[in-house]
């Protein structure tokens, strides 16, 4: 492997939606869920993104879990570490965010590293260091409810520097209007004053394509997809890496197998209740409620009953915040997990995923630990090829992600 690029993610839609972004930027990308075992065999690439499921664990283990990620690329030999979170940065004041980060920029000898979760095209951009939704900050966006990671402050300097001892300031965007080389030059001036996290805004693509420059000599970077995006093309600007294709579409990946599907979501975000409302009226479906005896065991009936009809079943537990049971997330999470493995197990040949916590529960309860990954649906959301056993494609869908017909689509598309 020869890649000069390795990112750390927090969920497995992060990496999914990193790892299109970097294919889309040119580079050959490969995606692992986990941390890879000592006899993991990866092929030559550019960029490998190791998928983990650390956004919602005690900040001990997802220190720990993150650097053995990183000990592992840097066992492969990739020297620069991008490490990605929600673009809405999703986290809480314990972290995972800045402890994270802290561990791993401590770990490559860093001083200082970018914290840039702006991702234009989805709507997420930050100014004067706060991060807006749209037209809204994000504490007035429907984040402000996430039942795991509620998000009402949208200061980023305010929530890292609850999550770090380190100081934070920001990068303005009228400093980043005026281009990379005065970028690199605040930067250096705040790495000399002993600032470690430098917060920067970006409204638009080419904010984010004037900090990829001027990070590039940065040994770790932090953001979302929109970031990895521009570093990653930046890397092929320079010459680093030659385009791996054309136009950005898929080299290598399978054709999408006709045959039976399944939708699952967990997610409750605003996009996927849309999402899934939509997909009601157009394949058959069941909902998972909490509180029901036998959860599993009459999903599992519903799903054996139903599964095979054209154009895909649904299993989901999204709810609004008024339908929701406390305390709840993890028992759906298994139940969907346990649906999925059914699934495969009666020969499902895709299988798409809402909602990030739903997506590592899946992906772990199938045993795939590595994938092609393929053409995107949507943006950030690519088909997923398994390698292994089970032959299956996957579709790992961020809560906020997708227009609304996404779950419809991804089981017609041919």
């Amino acid at each position: 492997m020869s890649a000069v690029l390795g990112c750390v993610a927090d969920d497995y839609t992060g990496g999914t939606d990193v790892a299109a972004a970097l294919r889309r930027s040119g580079l050959r990308t490969v995606l692992l869920f986990g941390i890879p075992g000592s006899g993991t065999t990866v092929p030559d690439c550019d960029a490998v993104v190791v998928a983990l499921k650390t956004r919602s664990l005690p900040a001990k283990e997802a220190v720990a879990v993150s650097l053995a990620a990183r000990s592992w690329l840097a066992g492969e030999g990739v020297r620069r570490v991008y490490v990605k979170y929600c673009s809405t940065f999703d986290s809480t004041d314990e972290g995972n965010i800045g402890p994270v980060a802290d561990a791993l920029t401590q770990a490559a000898g860093a001083r200082l590293t970018v914290v840039c979760p702006a991702a234009p095209e989805h709507g997420r951009t930050v100014y004067q260091g706060h991060l807006f939704v749209g037209d809204r900050l994000l504490s007035d966006s429907p984040m402000r409810h996430h039942p795991l990671t509620p998000m009402t402050d949208p200061d980023l300097i305010r929530v890292l520097g609850r999550q770090t001892p380190h100081r934070v300031a920001l990068v303005s965007h009228r400093t980043i209007e005026r281009g990379a080389d005065t970028v690199r030059a605040a930067l250096d001036e705040l790495e000399a004053q002993g600032v470690r996290y430098a917060v920067t805004d970006a409204i638009g693509d080419r904010d984010l394509d004037v900090i990829a420059r001027a990070t590039a000599h940065l040994p770790v970077i932090t953001g979302a997809a929109g970031l990895a995006r521009a570093a990653g093309a930046w890397e092929v600007t320079r010459g680093a890496r030659t385009r791996d294709t054309a136009d950005g579409d898929e080299a290598g990946a399978p054709p999408l197998a006709a045959g039976p599907g399944v939708v699952l979501a967990g997610s409750c975000s605003a996009a996927t209740l849309e999402q899934v409302a939509l997909a009601r009226g157009r394949m058959p479906s069941y909902r998972l409620r909490a509180d029901k005896d036998d959860l599993v065991e009459d999903a599992l009936q519903w799903l054996e009953a139903h599964f095979g009809e054209e154009g895909g079943v649904m299993v989901y537990s999204s709810a609004s915040p008024e339908e929701r049971s406390p305390g709840s997330a993890g028992l759906l999470e298994r139940t969907l997990a346990a649906v999925a493995s059914r699934a495969a197990g009666l020969g499902a040949r895709r299988i798409v995923v809402a909602g990030g916590e739903t997506s590592g529960a899946v992906v772990n309860a199938l045993g795939v630990t590595g994938v092609i990954v393929g053409a995107e649906v949507d943006r950030g959301v690519p088909w997923l090829f398994t390698t292994g056993r089970p032959h299956l494609a996957l579709l790992l869908k961020s809560g906020n992600f997708g227009r609304p017909d996404l779950l419809v689509h991804a089981m017609e598309a041919r």
